[in-house]
């Protein structure tokens, strides 16, 4: 006999195979603790326990009252950032992925958007990249603080692409492996160069010129993975 927490995991697949395949729409109310409990033949607290794990996935939300119950939610991509980063962050470090492998995957991510962003991109987005930029430069900045900003500025220039499917896929590419790759070699690099490699990638989406881009996102790559070279090679040998 399975024990509950295996229940409670089958019964949150079988109500988000649902969802998925369209038999549960969009605002439609799920049956009642007590309907599913006896659908499914098992313990209200076992059914409680599948809607929290939907719930966490903002698949459902949840309404008191008379007319309350829980309902199918819509679900944004937006919702489904949080998720995709710490996914993404806990594959990078349980699979030790190496820093090469990891700044090839988020630039090569990274410049695909490129075309896209100097074709879209927003007066707000670039409002974004131009105050990160002015912060970056700020002085006394802390390296937690730059880094941060330093992850909001690629942030604006992957949403700039005006794809949401594409900001979702590199939400773990940009929140996730990025502070990673800062984490490396913050010590290292030179701020002003970061700074300068940022403010000609913002002029030139400001000047739809995609080529440019694409060819300064190179430049901060190379520019990357020798940081993370020289990182490594400073560090003592293991005996």
């Amino acid at each position: 006999m399975k024990n509950a927490p295996d229940l409670s995991a089958q019964i949150a697949k079988s109500i988000r195979d649902a969802i998925v395949s369209g038999d549960l729409d969009i605002g439609e109310r799920l049956p009642s603790e007590a309907e599913l409990s006896e659908q499914f033949n098992v313990s209200r607290s076992t059914v409680r326990e599948a809607l929290k794990r939907l719930a966490a996935q903002s698949l459902i939300r949840t309404q008191r009252g008379a007319t309350g119950g829980a309902f199918v939610n819509k679900l944004r991509f937006e919702d489904a950032y949080g998720q995709q980063i710490t996914t993404s962050a806990l594959l990078l470090s349980m699979n030790a992925v190496d820093f090469v492998t990891a700044c090839e995957a988020r630039f090569a991510l990274e410049r695909a958007c490129a075309p896209l962003s100097a074709d879209r991109r927003t007066a707000d987005h670039l409002a974004t990249m131009r105050a990160e930029i002015t912060r970056q430069g700020q002085p006394g900045l802390s390296d937690e603080s730059f880094c941060a900003s330093d992850v909001a500025f690629h942030r604006a220039l992957v949403d700039g692409a005006g794809n949401p499917v594409l900001s979702y896929q590199l939400a773990g590419a940009v929140e996730a492996i990025e502070p990673l790759m800062n984490m490396i070699t913050f010590t290292a690099r030179s701020r002003d160069h970061i700074i300068g490699l940022h403010t000609a990638i913002a002029d030139a989406l400001e000047s739809q010129d995609a080529a440019a881009v694409d060819s300064l996102l190179a430049d901060l790559a190379a520019y990357t993975s020798k940081l993370g070279q020289s990182v490594a090679d400073a560090k003592p040998s293991k005996t």
